[in-house]
C-alpha cells in the first residue's frame, strides 16, 4: 500500500459538466442584473429613468436574431465598411434604436454629416443609455461606445465633432434601427 496521496482524477464528463454548469450559472447571474436607462416615447420625449433587466443572450441566440453583419459588428466589435451600412445618409426625422434590444440611443436632431461614411451624432439621446470605455485595439487610443442594456458594440466617439459638444459619435449603421418620429 502506497502512502502517497491520491491524485484527483478528472474525467472528460466531469469537466464538461462543470463547464456547462458554470456557463449557465454565469448567464443566470447576468440575466438578473438590472441597469438604469432613460426611456423615450416614439416622438423622442423622455419618459424618465427606468430600472430594466440587462439583456443577456447566448452567441447562438444573437446569431439567430441578427444578420451576419449586425452580429459581427454588435457582438464581436466589428466595423462595417464606410458608405455601405444603413443610416449613414439617412436625413429623416426620428430615433435611432439599438438593433439588438431596441433601446433608444440617438435622435436625428443630433445627427450631422461628418463625411466619414458612418452615421455621426454630436450626442446620444441620453448618456444613461450608452457606455463609453477605453479601446486600445489596433495600436490606437479610442473610446468605444456600447449599448448599456445589452452591451452591443455601436462604434466610437471622437473629439472632432461640431458644437455644442465637440464630439462625434461615429456609429455603425447596422447597429442602429431607425424609426421615424411618432412611429412605434
Amino acid at each position: 500500500m502506497s502512502m502517497r496521496p491520491k491524485e484527483p482524477i478528472v474525467d472528460r464528463r466531469s469537466l464538461l459538466s462543470s463547464a456547462v454548469f458554470l456557463a449557465f450559472a454565469r448567464k443566470a447571474h447576468a440575466a438578473g442584473e438590472m441597469v438604469e436607462i432613460e426611456t423615450f416615447d416614439p416622438n423622442g420625449r423622455s419618459l424618465g429613468l427606468s430600472r430594466v433587466e440587462k439583456i443577456v443572450k447566448t452567441e447562438a441566440e444573437w446569431r439567430a436574431q441578427l444578420s451576419p453583419l449586425a452580429f459581427e459588428v454588435t457582438r464581436k466589435e466589428g466595423t462595417e465598411r464606410a458608405f455601405t451600412g444603413p443610416n449613414w445618409d439617412n436625413h429623416a426625422d426620428g430615433l435611432y434604436r439599438c438593433v439588438c434590444c431596441d433601446t433608444a440611443l440617438f435622435d436625428s436632431k443630433t445627427k450631422f454629416e461628418s463625411g466619414t461614411g458612418w452615421p455621426s451624432f454630436f450626442a446620444p439621446i441620453s448618456k444613461a443609455n450608452v457606455v463609453e470605455s477605453a479601446d486600445t485595439s489596433f495600436g490606437m487610443r479610442r473610446v468605444t461606445v456600447s449599448c448599456k442594456r445589452c452591451d452591443a458594440h455601436l462604434g466610437h466617439v471622437f473629439t472632432d465633432g461640431p458644437k455644442p459638444t465637440g464630439l462625434r459619435y461615429c456609429m455603425n449603421g447596422v447597429a442602429l434601427r431607425f424609426i421615424g418620429r411618432g412611429q412605434a
